[in-house]
């Protein structure tokens, strides 16, 4: 882990399904935007009520994201670091003002 990803705290909110384990995970300073490009026709709101939940480092996040049977995983550090963990596909991700965001589902 880098320093700045030492720094970086993450939102992580689980939610038990009968589909699995679902988990909500963004960067710290995400929270609350909106992001939006209407070009693409993309409006997506990182809504506290949803990915609020417990504060943790960034490898404490990705430890709760590997039990995960479905994700959406919105910030830079944290999609980052799902890429690299071969959570996420980087050609999945998409980027909205500069702000990565990712979901995947596991069969």
């Amino acid at each position: 882990m880098s320093d700045r990803e030492a720094a970086v705290r993450v939102y992580v909110k689980a939610y038990n399904t009968e589909s699995g384990l679902f988990v909500a995970a963004c960067d710290e300073d995400v929270l609350g935007l909106r992001l939006v490009d209407e070009s693409r026709g993309i409006n997506f709101y990182v809504d506290p009520s949803f990915f609020k939940g417990e504060v943790l480092d960034v490898d404490k996040a990705v430890k709760v994201l590997r039990k995960a049977s479905m994700a959406n995983i919105v910030g830079n550090s944290i999609v980052g670091r799902a890429v690299s963990e071969g959570l996420v596909r980087e050609d999945t991700v998409l980027v909205v003002n500069g702000v990565k965001v990712a979901m995947f589902v596991t069969l």
